[in-house]
């Protein structure tokens, strides 16, 4: 297969087809899912093959396009396992790729688009990833359309919260950390002001992350403003994946790429929240969803009655009950998921998470849905089989109060132990706090590529040295400590508390791995400051 990546004619993005620029497959994606397009007949200069590929990206906002076998395989491995794919495989290229790539775990379906369905359905259930077969180009964007959508809405992050976690004599750092990571990023979000540079910071990241193709990056650029955050959140341009990526993995890079965006859209949904309140008077109202969960999650939402439930991401929900039903339904018939219909009552009249119906806002105008800021937290009430399907439930919630005593219980302990830091700092703090390590160094080292300041670099070098430290990683924490002494000594007088720290540290981690005389050295210098 290494022949495959050499050769330049084997991978390209559809928005570079014309143009023969191609690019070459990526490790690290921050995305939801990725669409794959794999065809070893394309005629790049057909006209035909360009408005199919055209009308594909109304879905999605890009594909990537492969005239090799073994270079779309290539891609498909090389990519982290929680970013699923979906793969479009023309004609009888599926004889030949079906038995290497069923079992890839990155292989979320396939669909096979034939000139003539010789295709037999008993072929295809020999392959179960075979999602369908098609020889219209509309009929193949419709189910790529339903099944993209399924995904999404099935890939939401929850966190689950039973009533024993709540009480206050409980150590509390057992909770879930996606519920204190989001709570705490949605304040540090409210708190920040962001500008111009920001979005150009954004857009400069897209473009060196292949985020989104370059001709939405560059609509992005001439034409965002923050009233128009929900008409791109709704826009099939990518930005809806990562955004949604980011925050389920709490990946550092798009997180913080993105505030300014996350920010805007918090913004105008509650600016919509505010001009519609009053055609609710005050009268309680229900919401649907309709989604799957994995076993695993509904068994967590099983021992969470009478707890809470909060979806760590903005939450899409419908007035409509039956195209909820329809979402709970089509997952229902994965053996992995069980379906749910959330029934959401929400009582208009109490101070909650903002929502607002987009219907004028939204790329869809003909969606009758409610959108919800992120980290909506609900009480989970009664949970019910729906009839006789095994894999399916109704689950009542009821969205919670800014008052709800037990909440206020939650926030306030992270806020009380994230007090005295700024902005990302809180963050990253909190993750140290709650033994996110990894995570942690994820944010500072993200932190200290983007600051000039000589102080903020001390800082995160000091904070990526405990964190290394922690994991007993005793080189690499020495050398964090030592470029925060390094700092600190051509910038703070010599008898600054900051030194003494530093020395503090350092000769604690010489002390760990038994070089006593060097441990000794550091702390007669911490001692003598």
């Amino acid at each position: 297969m290494n022949e495959s990546k050499s050769n330049e004619n084997a991978f390209a993005s559809s928005e570079s087809m014309a143009s023969s620029k191609l690019r070459q497959p990526r490790r690290r994606v921050a995305q939801n899912y990725l669409l794959l397009w794999v065809d070893t007949s394309i005629d790049q200069t057909n006209e035909d093959y360009e408005n199919t590929l055209k009308q594909i990206r109304t879905i999605t906002g890009d594909v990537s396009v492969f005239t090799q076998r073994d270079a779309c395989i290539d891609f498909l491995t090389d990519t982290q396992e929680d970013i699923k794919s979906f793969l479009v495989v023309r004609n009888t290229m599926f004889q030949q790729i079906m038995p290497l790539i069923n079992d890839i775990p990155q292989l979320n379906s396939v669909y096979i688009f034939n000139d003539v369905k010789t295709l037999h359905d008993q072929c295809a259930k020999k392959c179960d990833k075979i999602k369908s077969i098609h020889t219209n180009i509309d009929d193949l964007c419709k189910a790529l359309q339903i099944d993209i959508k399924q995904f999404n809405q099935d890939s939401i992050a929850m966190s689950f919260i039973t009533e024993n976690e709540m009480d206050p004599t409980e150590n509390l750092n057992q909770l879930e950390p996606t519920f204190m990571y989001t709570q705490l990023f949605k304040e540090i979000l409210l708190d920040m002001q962001y500008g111009e540079q920001a979005i150009k910071d954004f857009i400069t990241y897209c473009r060196d992350h292949d985020c989104m193709s370059p001709k939405y990056i560059d609509r992005f650029e001439k034409e965002y403003s923050s009233q128009s955050a929900i008409w791109w959140y709704t826009f099939p341009s990518n930005i809806y994946s990562m955004l949604n990526y980011a925050l389920r993995s709490m990946e550092a890079d798009t997180i913080i790429n993105m505030g300014f965006f996350i920010h805007d859209l918090h913004q105008q949904i509650q600016q919509l929240h505010q001009q519609q309140v009053h055609i609710y008077h005050s009268k309680p109202f229900i919401v649907y969803r309709g989604q799957g969960l994995s076993k695993a999650h509904f068994e967590k939402l099983e021992k969470t009655e009478a707890g809470l439930i909060s979806f760590n991401n903005f939450l899409s929900t419908s007035t409509d009950q039956n195209i909820a039903l329809g979402l709970a339904y089509s997952a229902s018939e994965n053996a992995n998921m069980v379906g749910i219909l959330f029934i959401m009552s929400i009582n208009p009249s109490t101070k909650s998470t903002p929502f607002a119906y987009i219907k004028e806002e939204s790329y869809f105008k003909e969606e009758e849905e409610i959108l919800f800021s992120m980290h909506t937290v609900f009480r989970v009430g009664a949970i019910q089989q729906m009839g006789n399907e095994n894999h399916l439930y109704q689950i009542e919630l009821q969205l919670t109060s800014d008052d709800d005593q037990q909440l206020r219980v939650l926030t306030n302990w992270i806020r009380e132990i994230t007090s005295g830091g700024t902005g990302w700092q809180r963050l990253g703090d909190l993750l140290l706090k709650i033994g996110q390590f990894d995570k942690a160094k994820e944010f500072y080292s993200v932190l200290l590529e983007q600051t000039s300041d000589e102080q903020e670099k001390a800082l995160y070098y000091n904070q990526l040295g405990f964190a290394t430290d922690n994991q007993r990683d005793d080189e690499r924490a020495i050398w964090y400590y030592e470029k925060a002494l390094e700092i600190q000594q051509k910038t703070l007088p010599s008898n600054n508390p900051l030194l003494a720290i530093s020395y503090n540290n350092i000769g604690g981690v010489y002390d760990n791995i038994g070089e006593y005389s060097k441990a000794l050295l550091f702390f007669q210098k911490a001692l003598e400051i």
